[in-house]
């Protein structure tokens, strides 16, 4: 398995950043993006301040957030190096959890679990 760091995290990954309301970013940060998306790094992973999540250039990343939540509002998420997956159509890392109660289902990253399929082929199943 590929490891992620300041380096590479940013091309053709998949990610769960976690919500992180008691982060405040530091006036120096490690990067600012095109679309003002700001960036700092730690040992542990990376914090993002961003208005937009979900594709972003050329990686799924998912917001894992709180109930007070709006699309295009400012949040600060966490997500930690070892949380970053590959998306390719070669490693099959990737499975669908379904919550039959709230009748949705989502796509998740794991190398261990069963059923596994590759990031395309999860999408195709997601769809379904």
């Amino acid at each position: 398995m590929k490891t992620y760091n300041q380096t590479n995290f940013f091309k053709y990954t998949f990610c769960e950043f976690t919500q992180d309301t008691s982060f405040e970013f530091p006036e120096n940060s490690n990067y600012k993006s095109k679309s003002d998306s700001t960036y700092f790094y730690t040992k542990e992973g990376v914090y993002r301040k961003s208005n937009h999540w979900g594709r972003v250039a050329n990686c799924r990343w998912k917001l894992i957030s709180n109930e007070d939540y709006k699309n295009q509002q400012i949040v600060v998420g966490f997500a930690k190096w070892s949380n970053f997956y590959p998306i390719n159509s070669t490693e099959e890392i990737f499975f669908i959890e379904v919550d039959f109660d709230k009748k949705n289902a989502i796509l998740k990253a794991n190398e261990k679990a069963n059923n596994k399929f590759s990031f395309s082929e999860a999408q195709k199943k997601l769809k379904i």
